[in-house]
């Protein structure tokens, strides 16, 4: 069975993010990147699968700038077998990646793709069920536990009432929550052997999808800081701060 694990990089989580100058988005520049919290979980539990030898082949998919390749390298060396970046500088909203992942798809005719269920960036959590729809495939969201039988799939995932099993027909399309497994750090050996594994490079263009956004940022800005706290001397004095003041009551 052929696995497409999605890839993102992103700004890494330890990093305190800063808003631009001129409020147009997030500063990047000298900024440490790495990749998606969620989509590590997601190249985890393909790796899991190959070595349980339900997965022949692991394929990684990133969508964005040269460096890209970085994150894929990173997936390689955790035990992936080869990768496709699709370069493009411009900025990618949750439909157009879709719309790649899906050509991508057809290509390759995988049987299984595995995404994280959401970017750190901007909490989308879209892609996924995008990806679904346009391949008519079943989907299992928020997994926090994987298995296969035979030609099945068992997703257990997590929703407000505890959670929930389902038994999806494959092809399918899986999105991974925290709780589905721990990734592993790749060994120095495979970091070296990374480096010989193939990268596909590929242009939007060449699938012809149009990826212009749809939606258009008009200013980002931080929120505003917390004040600091205030010691009352009697319930008196705060039901009236939460009456006059914070007007909660």
């Amino acid at each position: 069975m052929k696995v497409l694990v999605a890839v993102k990089r992103v700004v890494d989580y330890n990093v305190k993010v800063r808003v631009k100058s001129d409020n147009t988005g997030i500063e990047l520049t000298n900024v440490k990147m790495s990749m998606n919290p969620f989509d590590e979980i997601a190249v985890e539990e393909a790796i899991r699968l190959k070595e349980a030898n339900k997965v022949s082949e692991i394929i990684i998919v990133s969508i964005g700038p040269k460096q890209s390749q970085e994150t894929i390298r990173t997936a390689l060396a955790m035990g992936a077998d080869r990768g496709i970046l699709i370069e493009t500088e411009s900025e990618i909203q949750p439909l157009s990646v879709a719309k790649l992942l899906k050509e991508v798809c057809d290509q390759e005719k995988p049987e299984l793709v595995i995404l994280g269920k959401q970017a750190i960036d901007d909490d989308a959590n879209q892609t996924g069920q995008m990806l679904s729809a346009l391949l008519n495939w079943s989907q299992g969201t928020f997994a926090s536990k994987l298995e296969i039988e035979e030609d099945k799939l068992l997703v257990t995932r997590e929703i407000d009432g505890g959670l929930e099993t389902l038994k999806l027909t494959m092809p399918s399309i899986i999105t991974t929550d925290l709780r589905l497994n721990e990734p592993r750090y790749a060994s120095l050996p495979n970091i070296m052997k990374a480096k010989k594994k193939p990268i596909e490079e590929k242009k939007p263009e060449d699938f012809g999808i149009d990826i212009s956004p749809r939606l258009t940022t008009l200013k980002v800005i931080e929120p505003p800081k917390r004040e600091a706290g205030v010691m009352l001397e009697s319930i008196p004095q705060l039901v009236d701060k939460l009456k006059n003041e914070a007007k909660v009551i």
